[in-house]
């Protein structure tokens, strides 16, 4: 749990809403100012008239400033820079839906709300377990056994007072994607995947669909933004430009640029001529494809042949285009994946592999009613036998060797949502949510899979070792085992800086539990004070701690998200000075 400005009453009244007639309490901004609070259980709230009564799924919501408003400058400067005015509107006026608030889900939902969309709504129907403590940062031991969604939906509203945050707590309709931009799915069964992204494919207008796992050390992403999806701009680059220094009558057509810059064109790209001496017919405005582009040259898919001889002068200027994109829905994409996006040239051929595994997971799951269990070595081959029979049906597309080391590894680690894996994959989902919504760059298309088997022991442990020890970093123990969570929880660690990435990493270490035992300790310095242009990214820093130091500030907020952290905090500049501090 993040520190607060102002607390709100025990939300434990919340796992008694009524089902059959739900509620919607809705708190505005504008409340942060006000000295009484107001609970998120209807029963105890004093104001009834911020009570609505509905048929139609159960609502929690924390409204936040959802008029039409401004771009505030001061807060959203850095993403300005990189997506423009017009993403940005865009991104205000979209509409998520996150489902599954284990560590994944939180994680993206972070990235959502701090990017500024219209509203993020977060769903589960499930409720929290001491099992998720080592991945949600905004679960505490107090939520054990509350609903996953309510005891997520307070706390991320704080990032964002301008973003609407809500919950859903009921089993989702298909109709009901219909409210929302994009949606995304952390915790869901193929076959309700496959149901869902029918639905989301054929929609007018299309809704984005994304369906993402974090299992152990490995992660996977499927988008789907619809039948024709249009990429307004590929790059967010601006247009590139050259000075020519020749261009030879010939067909194709040669054209040497100056050696004082390299060109950044590629093959394809359109390009428009101004400003050239003699071979004027250039000057036309008209685009022109090039190929074999080099660093100081190219050719023109252009006869000139008989043009004006070129005599100086001339800038060549690349023509943005967009890129249409034609994604297949989930049901087709799983027989026909196209090309898998790679993350290590060294794993070339894993990510087949890996879309097999986790279709022989999903079968696991649907059969026996439960994850593999760590350690188990009966529920390892009983998943490659699955993962076997499906590779012997799988035609053509048949894999040579399906790694039973691999897989076996994949059983043992598939209930553990990871910290840094979903620290990771919150990230690259919540930008596949932005381009969705936006236009603005290549979106993900569409698989992509990715593992860090190297980060096991190299040595095989004892079963006994991976066996849960009631604690909060079970589900890494599942994974590592409990020698590697003891050496984590008694290591001394220095971190210089506490600003995006100080934040994020403070967050990871107190989750993993790194220097939260006996011995361990973990130093922060930082000699910076907290901006309100930090708050759209530094998540640990809300707008009370504006002009407060960062170390400070974000020390207190780590050891919120774990009570075991041992922590200290300076303000000294890391220098020769500071040496012997």
């Amino acid at each position: 749990m993040l520190p607060r400005k102002r607390q709100c009453e025990e939300e434990t009244s919340n796992n008694n809403l009524p089902n059959k007639k739900n509620l919607i309490v809705a708190f505005g901004a504008a409340d942060s100012d006000v000295n009484s609070d107001r609970s998120l259980s209807g029963s105890n709230n004093n104001n009834s008239s911020n009570v609505k009564e509905v048929d139609r799924g159960t609502y929690v919501m924390a409204v936040g400033d959802n008029n039409p408003q401004e771009i505030d400058e001061d807060l959203h400067s850095r993403q300005l820079a990189v997506y423009g005015r017009e993403t940005m509107r865009k991104l205000f006026g979209a509409s998520v839906l996150v489902s599954g608030m284990q560590g994944l889900g939180v994680e993206i939902a972070k990235n959502l709300i701090l990017a500024g969309v219209k509203s993020v709504t977060l769903h589960d129907v499930g409720t929290v377990e001491l099992w998720d403590m080592s991945s949600n940062f905004v679960f505490s031991e107090n939520d054990v056994g509350k609903n996953r969604a309510l005891a997520s939906v307070a706390k991320l509203q704080e990032l964002n007072n301008a973003v609407v945050v809500q919950s859903l707590t009921s089993e989702l309709t298909k109709e009901q994607l219909a409210d929302f931009q994009a949606v995304v799915f952390t915790d869901i069964s193929l076959e309700k995947a496959i149901e869902f992204n029918d639905y989301c494919h054929s929609h007018q207008p299309p809704i984005a669909f994304i369906k993402t796992e974090v299992r152990g050390l490995f992660g996977s992403v499927f988008c789907d933004f619809g039948p024709e999806f249009t990429v307004f701009d590929v790059d967010g680059e601006d247009a590139h430009t050259g000075i020519i220094a020749s261009v030879s009558n010939d067909n194709p057509a040669l054209v040497s640029c100056v050696d004082d810059e390299r060109l950044e064109f590629q093959d394809g790209d359109l390009v428009v001529f101004s400003e050239v001496h003699g071979m004027k017919e250039l000057n036309d405005g008209r685009p022109t494809k090039i190929k074999n582009a080099r660093a100081y040259s190219f050719t023109l898919e252009e006869d000139t042949t008989n043009y004006g001889r070129y005599e100086k002068g001339g800038i060549v200027t690349q023509v943005k285009q967009q890129k249409v994109l034609n994604f297949k829905p989930l049901r087709e994409a799983l027989s026909d994946p196209g090309d898998f996006l790679l993350s290590d040239f060294a794993k070339f051929d894993r990510p087949p592999l890996l879309h097999l595994a986790f279709q022989a997971l999903d079968k696991f799951i649907t059969e026996l009613g439960r994850f593999p269990v760590p350690g188990v070595e009966d529920d390892a081959q009983k998943l490659i036998t699955i993962a076997s029979n499906m590779n012997d049906s799988s035609g053509d597309d048949k894999l040579d060797d399906i790694n039973p080391k691999l897989l076996r590894q994949f059983a043992f680690g598939a209930r553990a949502v990871l910290n840094p894996m979903a620290a990771m994959f919150g990230g690259i989902v919540g930008q596949e949510v932005v381009k969705a919504c936006s236009g603005k760059f290549h979106p993900l298309f569409q698989f992509f899979y990715f593992d860090s088997v190297e980060s096991l022991p190299s040595e095989p442990l004892d079963p006994d070792d991976f066996r849960p020890v009631n604690s909060r970093y079970d589900a890494q123990i599942s994974v590592f085992g409990r020698k590697l969570q003891k050496k984590l929880e008694d290591s001394q660690v220095f971190v210089v800086g506490s600003g995006a990435l100080g934040c994020e990493f403070l967050k990871n270490l107190a989750l993993m539990g790194v220097s939260c035992g006996n011995q361990g300790k973990l130093t922060i310095t930082d000699d910076d004070v907290i901006e309100k242009s930090n708050l759209s990214r530094q998540f640990l820093f809300r707008d009370w701690n504006i002009g407060q130091a960062k170390s400070t500030v974000a020390a207190s907020a780590a050891a919120s998200i774990n009570p075991s952290f041992n922590i200290e905090a300076l303000q000294n500049r890391v220098s020769p000075e500071t040496e012997n501090v």
